[in-house]
């Protein structure tokens, strides 16, 4: 379908219907596959006026290049980034010790879409990135996050150094990963109002990024590798405070 991007799994498009059903312009099931969770599916998508089409397996295959479906397929809108302007307000409406993830400069759209996912696993409030030398919310992105890019608000900022000088301001607490801190992640304190701020894929936090930072720690490295994927590490650093922030 034009302008939108495919959701494929059962999993995924249960989450899409159920948490954003306005942004879903079909739901494809496998014509020929008996299963009760497709019928659930059409349930759900009936109930919020989402439109059902039975497909052969094919048509399937060709709307996801292949990748796993379950027999299900389900095409959203692909979101539009928010605006520092928006982030404003929305962190005026946040109950609690705000949790943000800033990432500063990432620009592979699997990156993307695979921290939009743990974000919003973990119960982040935002992800914040620069609107230049970042990836936007692609269909590429929509499709790793499996549903996450629809839930999670994802705000392009002009100047992310100044946006993390406002965070400050608001008494958030910006804490940086980089391979030379002295600080251990598992030494940190990561409850309160926080930021956890992620470099990009090559050169990691640029220098303005860097000196905003309140704190910096490291992942712990015992094996050969010098460093993580970026969305690998930000899933182990979200897990971190999340754990932290349960047992506070």
């Amino acid at each position: 379908m034009k302008d939108h991007s495919s959701v494929a799994g059962i999993h995924s498009v249960r989450s899409a219907l159920k948490f954003g059903s306005e942004g879903v312009g079909e739901l494809w099931l496998e014509r020929t596959r008996r299963d009760r969770r497709l019928g659930e599916l059409a349930d759900l998508a009936r109930e919020g006026g989402v439109k059902v089409r039975l497909m052969d397996r094919d048509d399937l295959d060709k709307a996801v290049s292949g990748a796993k479906h379950q027999g299900a397929v389900a095409w959203v809108r692909v979101p539009v980034s928010l605006t520092e302007q928006d982030l404003s307000a929305h962190l005026d409406r946040i109950e609690g010790p705000p949790f943000l993830l800033l990432l500063d400069e990432v620009q592979d759209p699997h990156n993307l879409g695979a921290c939009l996912r743990t974000a919003e696993a973990v119960g982040a409030h935002a992800v914040i990135a620069p609107k230049d030398n970042a990836v936007g919310l692609t269909p590429v992105v929509c499709k790793v996050a499996s549903g996450a890019a629809e839930t999670m608000p994802y705000y392009q900022v002009t100047n992310l150094a100044r946006t993390m000088d406002t965070l400050k301001s608001r008494g958030i607490w910006l804490t940086g990963t980089a391979g030379e801190a002295s600080t251990d992640l598992y030494a940190a304190d990561l409850v309160g109002p926080l930021g956890l701020v992620m470099g990009s894929e090559g050169t990691g936090m640029r220098r303005l990024t860097r000196e905003r930072c309140d704190t910096l720690v490291r992942l712990p490295m015992h094996g050969c590798v010098e460093s993580l994927n970026v969305s690998v590490a930000t899933g182990i650093c979200l897990y971190e405070a999340l754990r932290q922030r349960r047992h506070a």
